[in-house]
């Protein structure tokens, strides 16, 4: 696998280095540092003066990246593969997913920092532009990673449990890891007139009919070679893959993009977003 690393010098994106321990050794590892460098909002300022203004505080801004860079490599973990170093000027969010393009990573690792959840929905940060609109999976470290042992899986389909299934498949953990796959059922009564025999019959039809999908992805994992647990749920997405999080103690939840597309879900969310928000751990994003 291609890595990319994002760094910006904060608190959480030095914890995204240390999880890079966690994973397996990558073909590459891109460490990336996006300057995001404006220029100066002053309508009557010579044309000159202002070039000047910038590129003295691009000049600024690159040799702080460049000792960034240095810091960086010498905290990284023994053993994750070859190192590139990159600096590249514009919005962080459209570096990185440029150069992940560019370089078809095939993992984005990068910590989760800025905005509340409300303002991060309405105005965006780089993590939460990163999960919407990147090219490859995305690894967001929102606290230490001690280890990671235990990995919660939620699916919303086949298209999901697929993408899972390959992602897995790529073997992209250092240690073995057990897998709690879980798919959850909305809770919904027919449109039609039922009574509440009926009805309870209707949805345990459907959670055996759930519960055989998860075991058959279950299956598929465990050839392998991981060891999973696989349940079907009724209730709120989120707040089932949330309460299983608190019950499971997870060190990474990995999950699907699956939901809302384009500016709708940039705005609205997706049950991947919402739960991003709230997750107790890391969380992992898969294509």
């Amino acid at each position: 696998m291609r890595t990319l690393l994002a760094v910006d010098g904060s608190d959480n994106s030095y914890e995204a280095l240390r999880a890079l321990a966690h994973l397996a050794r990558a073909d590459e590892v891109i460490l990336l540092h996006a300057l995001d460098v404006r220029r100066a909002a002053y309508p009557m300022m010579v044309p000159e003066v202002a070039n000047e203004l910038y590129r003295a505080m691009e000049h600024r801004l690159r040799d702080d990246g460049e000792r960034l860079l240095h810091q960086v490599v010498s905290l990284l973990p023994m053993d994750i593969g070859p190192v590139t170093k990159r600096i590249d000027i514009g919005s962080p969010a459209e570096v990185i997913s440029n150069v992940a393009k560019e370089r078809k990573t095939d993992l984005i690792v990068m910590g989760a920092r800025g905005l509340g959840s409300v303002q991060e929905r309405l105005f965006g940060s780089v993590s939460h532009r990163i999960v919407t609109l990147g090219p490859c999976a995305t690894f967001i470290v929102t606290a230490p990673m001690r280890s990671l042992r235990r990995i919660l899986l939620p699916l919303q389909g086949p298209y999901d449990a697929e993408a899972a299934v390959r992602f897995l498949s790529r073997t992209p953990f250092r240690e073995p890891v057990d897998i709690t796959l879980i798919t959850v059922l909305p809770q919904t009564r027919p449109p039609w007139p039922a009574d509440e025999t009926a009805a309870s019959r209707l949805e345990e039809q459907a959670l055996l009919s759930a519960q055989d999908f998860v075991e058959g992805v279950a299956a598929k994992l465990k050839t392998a070679g991981y060891g999973v647990k696989a349940m079907a749920l009724l209730g709120s997405p989120v707040e089932q893959i949330l309460r299983e999080a608190g019950k499971v103690k997870p060190d990474l939840i990995l999950m699907g993009t699956s939901g809302r597309k384009g500016i709708t879900r940039f705005v609205l969310g997706s049950v991947s977003h919402s739960v991003l928000h709230q997750a107790p751990c890391p969380m992992l994003v898969f294509r």
